[in-house]
């Protein structure tokens, strides 16, 4: 399982991916849809979670791409 991947607002403009525990971003967007569209493809490669931040840094959404520990019974 890799890093989760957070989708936070960039200090200068724009929205930047950054894997948990990074000081850097892993990619600067202008947008959020292209920085969330970008994480959650790093999310799913790496089977981990993507957590989407709003501009004033609240978590607003995740999504988990790790294996589900409690599979559904059926």
């Amino acid at each position: 399982m890799g890093k989760n991947q957070h989708v936070v607002p960039s200090k200068n403009n724009g929205w930047n991916v950054k894997g948990e525990g990074n000081t850097k971003a892993t990619k600067h967007f202008d947008t959020k849809k292209p920085a969330i569209d970008y994480a959650r493809n790093i999310s799913i490669n790496q089977k981990s979670e993507l957590v989407i931040h709003n501009k004033d840094g609240k978590i607003t959404q995740k999504d988990s791409h790790e294996p589900d520990s409690y599979p559904p019974k059926g």
